[in-house]
């Protein structure tokens, strides 16, 4: 037998190579997240939770998240005898993956059953379901978010309420009154304006009498309506009162057609499992909800949750990055050892590990404060964490992202392994509902508003004083900052105030509620004064195979 005949059948032999993660449940393997369902009190749910974790992991399940960002939406303007019927088209896998979410109650289980602990087991629900395939959770996010926007007018919110609420979906495109379930939609900016919606042209005309819950004609354009197939939408435009709010269906009351015309869908970077649009409004119907000139007081109701839904889509994208990680760690050797063996891997996995900890336990402390709105220090603790969360956790994850792609190396940029559209993903919830600049102007506006904020926010974190030196000296500099720095300067200080805030309160967290070694490793890494800008830096001495098991220690 010659050489070539001896060893061609070997050429081929996979070797090295980690199996699929799958089949594993995603509650069970995460002890961070199943202490903080004990400690922000949603245990009660807990059985319900580690169900739905399983499911999470089934192949099937992890399959549509594949499917429905391979198969982006499409537009369809017109049908083929020529009439306008704006239909986004989607793939079956989309249309699933939002049938589970909205089963499961994801967009309205808190305002459906609302009790102790509801909005963190609903984040922890959402947590795990978008660690699957994040995209669809927009229109999940803006129809969760409507509900308070909608107590505004309360005729509105029992007409429509109760099918927003329905744990029912209902993806055809025919009027509400035919509908079981309805999904709601955002469009807020315009081009000459994006962020600055006081800019906006929009114009609203009363129909007949004007005032809230009066029905309005609204001509203009939307530069980012998101996702333009929801039923309704909450839209911002000039009344003759100023800047409102209005609620506009996607048919009208008499079952036409409305005049909502797409324009063409965003040829996204990310998020492509999820239609983004364009859309002219030539006359829609729509009814005002909340006073005139009052639009941005009313949907900012809106964006305060969607803010939040980033914090946890960001963490959730963190989660499974960092695990992703993990696994192939596990199961890959180099140079004469597995890669989780090695010291180097050992340490940036392990300060991946520490970051997604401290994003998901922010998150969910924030959680808690959602469920005690009647608490004061909880409502103040809302204000200013919100923003903060929303700039900081968002922030990190694009970066997150990257390191954990590069652990896995060039398998990583493959568009068939879940780390691209990881990647892609990332930074969609740091520029969506308000960038880094515009969280920092809202961080500045609490202060400016209700100092009280600020009393909140140091009551929280001196819980933890006396655990650890850094600790403190942290707490002690941002003290000391506020007591300098002039209010006419917060502006320009801004980020550097937002991310000092965000570290120290995670570092309080961490230093309460996590194991004795991420809490040291996050003081060491992002408190002390020797810290490094990128990841795999933690100081000799972390227990970082430690903390690495206990991020995630499935191995099949």
């Amino acid at each position: 037998m010659s050489n070539v005949d001896k060893y061609y059948a070997q050429t081929h032999q996979v070797e090295n190579q980690p199996p699929a993660l799958e089949d594993y449940n995603l509650y069970s393997e995460d002890t961070a997240l199943q202490e903080a369902i004990h400690r922000e009190g949603a245990r009660w749910a807990e059985q319900d939770i580690a169900r739905f974790g399983a499911e999470c992991g089934l192949p099937e399940r992890i399959a549509l998240g594949f499917a429905a960002n391979a198969n982006r939406p499409q537009l369809h303007t017109h049908d083929r005898f020529g009439h306008r019927i704006d239909m986004v088209e989607f793939h079956p896998s989309y249309h699933a993956l939002m049938d589970i979410a909205i089963s499961e109650g994801l967009h309205s289980s808190p305002w459906l059953e609302p009790k102790p602990g509801a909005h963190v087991a609903r984040a922890a629900k959402y947590y795990l379901h978008t660690q699957v395939e994040a995209a669809h959770g927009c229109p999940i996010t803006m129809t969760f978010a409507a509900i308070p926007a909608l107590q505004h007018q309360p005729e509105l919110l029992t007409h429509f309420g109760p099918k927003i609420m329905a744990t029912q979906y209902d993806g055809r495109n025919v009027p509400d009154t035919m509908k079981h379930g309805l999904t709601i939609g955002m469009a807020m900016t315009e081009k000459q304006g994006g962020s600055d919606v006081r800019t906006n042209s929009t114009r609203a005309f009363p129909i007949g009498q004007e005032g809230p819950g009066a029905a309005y004609e609204l001509v203009g354009h939307k530069w980012f309506v998101s996702a333009p197939m929801c039923d309704a939408f909450l839209i911002l435009a000039q009344a003759p009162g100023g800047l409102s709010c209005f609620l506009v269906p996607r048919w009208r009351p008499d079952g036409s057609k409305n005049a909502i015309h797409i324009q063409q869908l965003k040829n996204k970077m990310g998020n492509v499992a999820n239609a983004s649009s364009e859309c002219e409004l030539r006359g829609a119907f729509g009814w005002l909800v909340g006073q005139e000139g009052r639009g941005v007081r009313t949907i900012i109701e809106m964006v305060a949750i969607t803010r939040y839904d980033c914090m946890i889509g960001s963490s959730s994208g963190m989660r499974q990055a960092t695990v992703q990680a993990i696994y192939h760690a596990r199961h890959r050797s180099a140079f004469g050892a597995t890669l989780v063996d090695q010291p180097l891997m050992q340490n940036v996995l392990a300060d991946l590990a520490v970051e997604s900890e401290a994003a998901m336990t922010m998150t969910m402390r924030l959680a808690r404060s959602l469920d005690q709105q009647d608490n004061e220090h909880e409502r103040l603790l809302t204000r200013i964490l919100t923003p903060i969360g929303k700039y900081w956790i968002c922030k990190r994850t694009p970066n997150h992202a990257y390191e954990a792609m590069e652990v896995i190396g060039g398998m990583g940029v493959m568009e068939n392994t879940i780390m691209p559209r990881l990647f892609r993903e990332a930074p969609v919830n740091a520029i969506w509902e308000g960038s880094g600049n515009v969280q920092c102007l809202d961080i500045i506006r609490a202060l400016n508003k209700e100092p009280e904020v600020l009393s909140a926010y140091f009551v929280e974190v001196e819980q933890a004083m006396g655990a650890d030196a850094r600790f403190d000296q942290a707490v002690h500099s941002l003290k000391a900052l506020f007591s300098t720095i002039k209010p006419d300067d917060y502006q320009y200080s801004a980020r550097y105030l937002a991310e000092h805030l965000a570290k120290v309160m995670q570092g309080a967290l961490l230093l309460q509620y996590a194991p004795a070694e991420v809490a040291d490793a996050f003081c060491a890494s992002r408190l002390s004064a020797d810290t490094a800008a990128n990841y795999g830096c933690l100081p000799a001495g972390t227990a970082a195979r430690t903390i690495i098991d206990r991020c995630f220690n499935y191995n099949n």
